[in-house]
Parts: C-alpha cells; structure tokens; sequence
C-alpha cells in the first residue's frame, strides 16, 4: 500500500494548479485520474487523424489574470500563449460595420464608433471607466477564501472606488446585465454582441445579480483571453510537467472509487484495487463525484454535497469541425475575426427566446453561437490547408422534455453550422469532418454531470460562500476532517481559472501549519 502526505484526485486544471503547489511546498503529492488523458475539461486530443482539438475549453481567461502561471514557470514546461486579440467580433449586418473588441479600450471605440454611432463609443469609455476598477477588486476578492474577512475588504476596496456613490453601485450589481446595457447603450447589435459574451458563464444577461458577469469584459482589456499554441490541453501538461519537476506523480487511467478513513489519515481505494494512504485529500472532482466517493465512510457529507449543489440542466453543446477554410465573417476586412471569440446572434430577445426553450427543456429553435478557429494562429494542430472550428451553443438542456438528445444531436448541430453559415456564406461547403458534443456526451466523456460545463450553475444561490454549500464553501469537507474540495464545484466556480486550486493548497497548508503532528510512515 503506497503512503502518500496528500492524495489528489482527478488531474483537472484546478487538481493540477493545487498539486503543484503542494509539491513544491514540499509534500510528497500524488494525482489519480480515471481517463488516460491529462487535464479534464482542459485538454486536447487528436480528434480527427493528424487534427488536434481540445475537449473542453479553448480560451482561457481568467488564468492569464492571476499570476499562476508565471508564478509556477509554466512557460519553462512548455506553455505559450497567443493572444485573442481582438477577443471578440460581431459580423457586419444591416448594412453597417462589423464590431471588433480589442484589448485597446480606443480601438474598440473606434470599431464601435463605425458600426453605431460616436455616442455609444463614448458610452463604452465610461462602461470600461465605471467597471474596471470594481472587477480589479472582485478579481481580487475571487483569488481568495470566501468568508466575511474577505468579503468585508472586498466590500471596503468597492466602497472606496464607488465616489461617494455605494448605494446605487449595489443596486447596479444585484441588477442585470440587460439593464447595464440599456443605461449605457443605444445600438441593439452592440448590447445584444456583449450580453452573448456576459452570458457565457451560464445566466442569461436579463436575470438579477448578472450585472458583473458584463462588467467583467472590462478586464479583458488589461489582459486578453489567450489559446495556448498547441491547444488547450498545453496548460495541464505544463502543470503536470512541473509537477513532475518537483516530485509529484501523476497516475492516469486508474480512478478513485472510494474513500476512507484510515487512523489518523485516510485510505484511498482505485479501480485497479490499488490502495493509498495519506493524511489529506483533496478531490478535484465534481461535488457529485466526491459525494459518492465519501458516502460509505462519511454519509452526511455525501448526502450533503449531492443534495444541496445543484448542477442543473446543462449548459450547452459544442460541434467541433476541421474544414477546408476558416469561416469568412461579413465585415472581416482586416481578417483577424479569427482570433476573437465570434459572437453570433440575433439580437437580446433571441437569447431569450432561446433561453426560453432552455427553461422548457427544448433544444433552442434559433439557437445563438459563439465560435472560434485557431488554426489561423496556430499550424500546430493541424495540416497545411486544414483548419480546426469549434461551434459553442448554449442553452441547450440536459434532460429534454420530448426528445432524446441520441435521436437530435445531428439535428442541432446541423443547426449551429446554420447560424455560422449564415454570418459566413460558403462555410458549410467547406467542412470535411465533424464530432458533436452533446450535454449527454460531456457528461460521458469529460465527466460533466448533467452536461454542466460549470459543474455547478453560476446563480447568486450558489456562489462565494454557498459554494458548493454553506459548510463546505472554504474548500473543506466539513464532518470529514483531512479532506479538501477544489475544481469548479468551489468559490470562484467555472472556466479556466486555477485559483481555486492555489486557494485548496493554501487551505491545506495552513491547516498542516495550525494542527501540525508527525506523520509516521
């Protein structure tokens, strides 16, 4: 039976970010994960012969903020970053220009200014003005443990940057991102392209508390969203890499089936029938995952974790395509549409229209699509005069009301390649291969439990310190002593982040530091 300080279960980004700083703290780490491939729902595959394309994600934004990666020399393992610049465009219509979004605040001004008018480029001056310097602090406040310390300088830092005006900057937050748009916008193309952006994390842009999801863009002119060069995958092998470096192990292929307490530590049983000990655990795992591991020896806390997180009905799904040509977007003069993320839809009351079918649990009849191409960028993922297009919709249920999603999912995806052929006229003759993601299929190839590529939805109820629950919000497991929660199922929730990682290997760490005893092997 191998003897180990700290067990980490599932090599996700996040598992991954905390065995890292565990091992070079020290700590003999060892990382168990059940697929043969490393890093979840940040990795990358060769999907079609010679074509590589990620799994999961494809741009990472919130990590290129927050100094992890430097911080643990990631490029010295392998990760290189291209920036996503400009990180957003929405194709010409009407008549009028195209939008393009530029990390520089005064060409994306200039670009707003041609496509809607100089007052709604003078108005995005004032939104970036007004809402960058609140997301510095929450930014702040999301790399940190969530409880009142944190909240309370959070709120200080707020209150200080609100000029004298913190009762209406709380209103502004507990409202919705449609009414931030209607109080500083005029052109429906430019409030519909960013609420489509602002709704990636799961809420639609007109439900309460959903104002920061659009003020957040404003962060992404200090920083763009950035595809690592050889795909998504990149950043977990050069997590895994530096793991390596300071002497953790990585076991792939061989899942965690059980946990238990074992004297003063815990035992932890793989599918292969191997046993580890260690004193700490820490899962990275979806909450509903770790509940199951934990529901022989810790009962309540399983019930707890399962019962009260709440994944929801899904998200969306995802066509991967490798074509011929990338798609040509109307109003691409300059040709760099496909270094952004492509916003395509209609207009707000499509996304809700859509959002609308969501809630019904039918697959979306207009469904809206954000798309990107990174070929053009990037030649390493596939052969000359091949190109890799990833078609992201969203709003598409898990469970259906009516259908099954193995008798649709052509169907709706044929849908998607509608929407990009409709903003780029010619696209659909150009795709010579296709792999569909379904809700049902994250949930079976990634282990997305009903499809949620946030693990848990990203609603008021569930965020901060009531993530995953009110007792376990501070990446314990409360009632199982020694174990540790970390991944998209805790504070700061989905997306490539990696500072709930940091946060559990810190948490970790001062626990050993406050209740520190030896460890006989």
């Amino acid at each position: 039976m191998a003897e180990r300080d700290v067990v980490v279960i599932g090599a996700g980004h996040n598992a991954l970010v905390a065995a890292c700083y565990l091992a070079r703290a020290g700590r003999d780490v060892e990382v168990i994960e059940r697929d043969t491939v490393v890093g979840g729902a940040v990795s990358t595959v060769e999907r079609f012969p010679g074509i590589s394309m990620d799994r999961g994600s494809s741009a990472h934004i919130m990590v290129r903020h927050t100094g992890i990666v430097e911080d643990l020399q990631l490029d010295r393992h392998g990760l290189h970053y291209l920036d996503m610049d400009p990180w957003g465009f929405h194709p010409a219509a009407g008549g009028r220009p195209a939008i393009s979004f530029w990390r520089d605040v005064e060409a994306t001004c200039d670009s707003i200014a041609a496509a809607c008018g100089d007052a709604d480029a003078d108005a995005y001056r004032r939104f970036v003005a007004d809402w960058l310097p609140r997301n510095e602090v929450i930014f702040d406040f999301f790399q940190r443990a969530p409880g009142l310390p944190a909240l309370g300088r959070a709120a200080a830092a707020l209150a200080r940057r609100s000029r004298g005006r913190v009762p209406s900057m709380v209103r502004e937050f507990l409202g919705s991102a449609d009414a931030v748009l209607d109080r500083y916008f005029a052109d429906e193309r430019l409030k519909s392209a960013l609420a489509w952006m602002a709704a990636q994390s799961g809420p639609p842009s007109h439900e309460p508390a959903t104002a920061d999801m659009l003020g957040w863009l404003t962060m992404l002119h200090v920083l763009p969203p950035g595809r690592p060069r050889g795909g998504s995958g990149m950043l977990s092998r050069a997590l895994a890499s530096r793991l390596a470096a300071d002497g953790g192990t990585l076991t792939l292929g061989d899942g965690a089936v059980r946990i238990e307490t074992a004297g003063p530590g815990h035992r932890v049983t793989l599918a292969s029938g191997r046993r580890l000990t260690a004193r700490r655990v820490l899962s990275g795992a979806h909450a509903w995952t770790t509940a199951r591991l934990l529901e022989a020896s810790h009962p309540a806390a399983a019930r707890r974790l399962r019962a009260t997180a709440r994944a929801g009905n899904g998200i969306g799904m995802v066509v991967r395509l490798a074509t011929d040509a990338p798609p040509a977007f109307t109003g691409d003069v300059a040709q760099t549409a496909h270094r952004a993320m492509a916003l395509l839809c209609d207009d707000r009351r499509a996304l809700r229209a859509c959002y609308g079918d969501f809630l019904a649990g039918r697959a979306p009849a207009n469904p809206a699509a954000l798309v990107m191409c990174p070929t053009v960028d990037d030649p390493t993922l596939a052969p000359r005069g091949v190109h890799t297009v990833t078609i992201w919709g969203q709003w598409h249920p898990y469970a259906l009301a009516d259908e099954a999603w193995q008798d649709i999912a052509e169907r709706e995806a044929d849908k998607l390649v509608d929407v990009v052929e409709r903003h780029a006229p010619g696209f659909r003759d150009s795709i010579r291969h296709r792999y569909v993601q379904s809700p049902l299929d994250l949930e079976r190839e990634i282990g997305l439990h009903n499809g949620n590529v946030m693990h848990l939805e990203m609603s008021l109820d569930q965020m901060f310190s009531l993530r995953p629950t009110a007792l376990d919000s501070r990446y314990r497991v409360h009632g199982a002593p020694g174990v540790y929660l970390t991944g998209a199922s805790t504070h700061p929730g989905g997306g490539v982040f990696g500072a709930s990682g940091r946060s559990a290997a810190h948490a970790l760490l001062s626990d050993e530091r406050l209740r520190s005893r030896p460890w006989h092997r």
